[in-house]
């Protein structure tokens, strides 16, 4: 925009960012220029992204990881489950302690709802942040046998779990690193998943296919348009 702006002979001053009411102070309280160069062309930013497996804040993703874990190697189904116990960091109540989760907006926003979905479930996409599913009986029954508890020295993508079942068993898991982040990236099989629940509402199967497949080779592309087309929806 600002070379547009400029191509159209508009002015500025030359201090716009760095001046005391420029563009950086007024959005920042700690602007620190020197940040804008250090490394620059040997440190890139892009590197340090994750991508998010589950459709909610990434705080309550290490308590949805040991969920799913331990549902998937016990086949634990939701009425066997007595209790559901939590420890995560302060930052997590904070974000997410919504109890009483009324709409898929607020249960994104509630680590009771998020880990009550995924042991129903066996997932924590889309679907199971919607309306539906904040409102399914099975989950808010389930909900409300979840009970967490802060520990400063819990990381905020760190959790551990403990689900005790009716007949007296005890699973734990301590989730150090959640799945997505640096520490633990998703593999490309996990990066397909997401990309199918996201598209599968609006694209047919082959199609997400094709898609994927276009993903993993788009640097070798003559059309970069080929990624593009593959991913409109056809009338």
């Amino acid at each position: 925009m600002g070379a547009l702006l400029a191509a159209k002979g508009f002015t500025s001053s030359e201090q716009a960012i760095e001046a005391p009411r420029g563009f950086a102070r007024v959005l920042s309280t700690k602007f620190d220029p020197e940040v804008i160069t250090a490394g620059l062309g040997e440190r890139f930013e892009l590197l340090s992204n994750m991508y998010k497996p589950y459709a909610c804040g990434l705080v309550v993703h290490a308590a949805i990881d040991g969920c799913i874990e331990i549902r998937r190697e016990h086949g634990l189904a939701p009425e066997v489950i007595e209790a559901v116990e939590l420890t995560v960091s302060p930052l997590v109540l904070k974000l997410t302690g919504k109890t009483s989760p009324q709409s898929g907006l607020e249960g994104k926003f509630s680590v009771y709802h998020a880990v009550a979905a995924a042991l129903v479930h066996g997932a924590a996409g889309e679907e199971q942040f919607s309306d539906a599913c904040v409102r399914d009986p099975r989950v808010v029954a389930l909900r409300n046998r979840v009970s967490a508890r802060e520990d400063s020295a819990i990381g905020r993508t760190e959790a551990r779990v403990t689900i005790r079942t009716r007949d007296g068993r005890r699973f734990s898991r301590h989730v150090e690193h959640a799945l997505g982040t640096l520490a633990r990236p998703m593999s490309d099989a996990d990066l397909e998943t997401k990309f199918k629940g996201l598209a599968r509402e609006v694209l047919p199967p082959a199609q997400i296919e094709e898609a994927i497949q276009l993903c993993w080779k788009i640097a070798g592309l003559q059309d970069a348009g080929a990624l593009a087309r593959a991913a409109v929806t056809l009338s």
